[in-house]
């Protein structure tokens, strides 16, 4: 399946930024699920030329600004053919361990609670324990959107039963590595199949290691395995550590955020653009 992506993060300094510095995870990279035909990554219209590979596997970039900075631009667009591996990832060319997979972070500490739930499951080897694992986390969270922040914990979201993506890859991620499963979170981009479920905000699941098979993609959230719809960014401990944007900046007031992704087949796209360039040839000129 052939993907077009456009994401755009804005951010407005109410009092101004003397200083700006941004990590940005907002390349994919080529996988035996993905093949990147073009991409490009611009900060207030300054194309990124320079990315670094990090220890993940994944392309990172750095920009920073020492002017004065009132507004903060970020695009990330490109196509990408997909195909469905059925979540099979396989072995991505990373540089750590993947046991080191298996250590808890303060966003996926499993509580008693998450204990009990993951050795509650059963399958028939560790990939149906892991579908198992996955269906038992969206029984247990029902998604609720705007019901949980950035920093809720997987302990948090199960106690109340109730989350977003994030969540519900968080507590799977616990889960797993409860059961000795190197497990990581993901962060990406998800075609919807109906407009009104079109997400305009990143996607974020989960990927755990299986013998035999490599890093296996899990979606809890629509408790499915990632298809050709799914476009991966970067993986990491948790979603702090898997984040498309971060950084620090030096300012003083509020700091307005607002973000939107739009994704869709290549062919739609391409239709979209012929029209939108029609309404524009055909609309009358103001006198």
């Amino acid at each position: 399946m052939k993907l077009v992506v456009r994401h755009s993060t804005f951010y407005r300094y109410g009092a101004g930024s003397t200083r700006a510095a941004m990590l940005l995870k907002l390349k994919p990279r080529t996988l035996a699920t993905q093949t990147v035909s073009e991409w490009s990554l611009s900060v207030n219209g300054e194309r990124i030329e320079r990315f670094y590979t990090n220890g993940y596997g994944d392309q990172e970039a750095l920009w920073m600004s020492h002017a004065w900075l009132e507004e903060a631009e970020i695009v990330a667009t490109g196509v990408v053919d997909t195909v469905d591996a059925a979540g099979v990832m396989g072995d991505m060319g990373e540089r750590f361990d993947p046991r080191i997979y298996l250590r808890d972070t303060d966003l996926t500490l499993a509580d008693e609670a998450i204990v009990a739930l993951a050795r509650s499951v059963e399958g028939n080897g560790e990939l149906a324990t892991l579908h198992a694992l996955s269906a038992a986390v969206r029984e247990a969270v029902d998604y609720r959107s705007g019901s949980t922040g950035t920093d809720t914990t997987a302990a948090q979201a199960l106690a109340q039963g109730r989350g977003v993506c994030q969540d519900h890859a968080h507590v799977f991620i616990a889960g797993a590595r409860v059961l000795g499963i190197p497990a990581r979170y993901v962060t990406g981009y998800l075609l919807a199949e109906a407009d009104e479920l079109a997400l305009h905000e990143t996607h974020g699941w989960a990927e755990a290691r299986v013998p035999g098979l490599g890093w296996v993609g899990f979606d809890p959230s629509n408790g499915v395995s990632v298809t050709d719809s799914y476009v991966r960014i970067a993986g990491g401990m948790d979603a702090h550590d898997a984040a498309p944007v971060r950084g620090s900046v030096t300012a003083a007031g509020l700091i307005a955020i607002d973000a939107d992704v739009r994704i869709d087949h290549a062919e739609a796209a391409q239709v979209q653009q012929l029209q939108e360039q029609q309404q524009q040839q055909t609309r009358p000129e103001r006198e």
